[in-house]
């Protein structure tokens, strides 16, 4: 299966159109369904998009490698460390302020 054919295998798993899918990744309609259909070459920055929005694991999108979605925490905690290392110090900071208080909200609601 070709990474297009992937492309759409995900987009119908998860019960989306092409305008839906498209939105989520902020990239056109038409520009989807030229990547499915193979008349556009599938880019690093698309894939990229894709995994990031759907929680997809870029192995298997890039060359159908492992499971679709990362499944375990390990593959998430994993995939979250190696973006969290790609971030400039002041956005690291700012990342983890934000778990934190994030953490804070959900200690306050199991009150």
């Amino acid at each position: 299966m070709t990474i297009s054919k992937r492309i759409r295998h995900l987009r119908q798993t998860l019960n989306m159109s092409q305008v839906e899918f498209a939105k989520a990744i902020y990239i056109s309609n038409g520009y989807i369904a030229e990547l499915e259909c193979e008349h556009r070459k599938v880019n690093d920055r698309i894939v990229h998009l894709i995994s990031l929005t759907f929680g997809v694991n870029e192995k298997w999108l890039k060359n159908g490698d492992g499971d679709m979605f990362f499944k375990t925490p390990g593959e998430k905690l994993q995939r979250m460390m190696s973006l969290f290392n790609e971030l400039p110090p002041k956005f690291q900071d700012y990342v983890m302020l934000q778990v934190e208080q994030l953490l804070n909200v959900t200690e306050r609601n199991d009150l």
